[in-house]
């Protein structure tokens, strides 16, 4: 039989602590996306996942906002954010603060998300529009380029699960969980 486990045993950091606690060195970059539900999502993914921060870029919205609350949960609260006008400016923030500049994307040269071994370098992982993807230019310029393999007719993801099962596989691997 299972049973839910109660807050208190979840061991968590509290939302006062939170700022302070041990982040994955991770940013997520969100370039151009219009729902402020792949926003929100967005926010309580990497809260979940204790990363970094999160930069918005472009016409991506911006909290305070109730469609972005209503799936955030309080998460833009307990993670960092900031906003950029350009893509460019938020990648050029990256690189300059020592972040390897990883494009979530079906690209030739791509190397698949369970391929994918960080050196320890910490990471800057670009999602781009929902229609049109990363910008071309930051594919010119990127480190790397990540793919996530998919079997469906579709061959694509929202992306706000996109970033959910990135951030799983890079954090396991982070962290050295075995793999099942």
């Amino acid at each position: 039989m299972f049973e839910k486990k109660k807050p208190e045993e979840l061991g968590r950091t509290g939302a006062d602590d939170v700022h302070e606690s041990n982040k994955n060195k991770i940013i997520i970059i969100l370039d151009d996306v219009r729902s402020m539900h792949n926003v929100g999502s967005t926010f309580r993914t990497c809260d979940a996942f204790a990363i970094e921060a999160i930069y918005l870029c472009g016409y991506t919205p911006i909290p305070p906002h109730r469609d972005i609350h209503k799936t955030a949960l309080g998460a833009t609260e307990t993670v960092a954010w900031k906003h950029f006008t350009t893509i460019t400016d938020a990648v050029a923030a990256a690189k300059a603060n020592g972040y390897a500049i990883v494009a979530v994307e079906q690209v030739h040269n791509s190397t698949s998300l369970q391929d994918f071994k960080s050196d320890g370098t910490p990471i800057a992982l670009v999602f781009g529009n929902e229609v049109s993807g990363v910008n071309d230019n930051i594919l010119a310029i990127a480190d790397a380029a990540i793919e996530i393999p998919q079997w469906g007719a579709k061959h694509s993801l929202n992306i706000s699960v996109s970033v959910g099962i990135v951030l799983w596989e890079l954090v396991r691997g982070m962290r050295g969980m075995a793999s099942n």
